[in-house]
């Protein structure tokens, strides 16, 4: 496969029109100062050998610092991204304080070009939405997710 594989989970909570997602906000100074299509479902890069069920449940404790949810995990498929990377994805349904939240952190040079090393968090904040509001903050690429999510809910 020519693009990175990704792998993340969709909480969701709720019925009917009542649906909510867990979504993050994206850390780092890229995403800062974005808010529409500047979140995702808790996700990650799969390792190699890795099974993507595997990499979701990990990645969200790396991202959110609590472990993925207990449930019953229902794959959503794969969709890739304007970057070429393919990101499988399972709603899970659960209910989760964001305020519990501990984010990982990633390292990177910032300034660009300036030899300095600065650590971020990996989200810098989580919230929950209402479909309809999720759809204006999350990043383009993830959008058949909350679809799918929808028909799954409402099914």
């Amino acid at each position: 496969m020519a693009g990175k594989q990704s792998a993340g989970l969709l909480l969701y909570r709720g019925r009917g029109d009542d649906v909510e997602v867990l979504l993050g906000h994206m850390g780092g100074p890229f995403w800062a100062k974005k808010d529409a299509g500047a979140w995702s479902l808790p996700k990650g890069e799969l390792d190699p050998d890795e099974s993507p069920e595997a990499a979701a449940r990990r990645e969200f404790e790396e991202e959110l610092g609590l472990p993925a949810p207990d449930g019953e995990y229902v794959e959503l498929g794969v969709v890739k991204q304007s970057g070429g990377k393919v990101v499988t994805a399972w709603a899970v349904e659960a209910d989760l304080d964001p305020a519990a939240v501990v984010p990982g952190t990633f390292t990177m040079e910032w300034p660009p070009r300036s030899g300095r090393q600065q650590e971020f968090p990996e989200v810098d904040r989580v919230e929950w939405f209402p479909l309809e509001a999720a759809r204006e903050k999350l990043v383009k690429g993830q959008l058949p997710f909350l679809d799918r999510l929808l028909a799954l809910v409402s099914g």
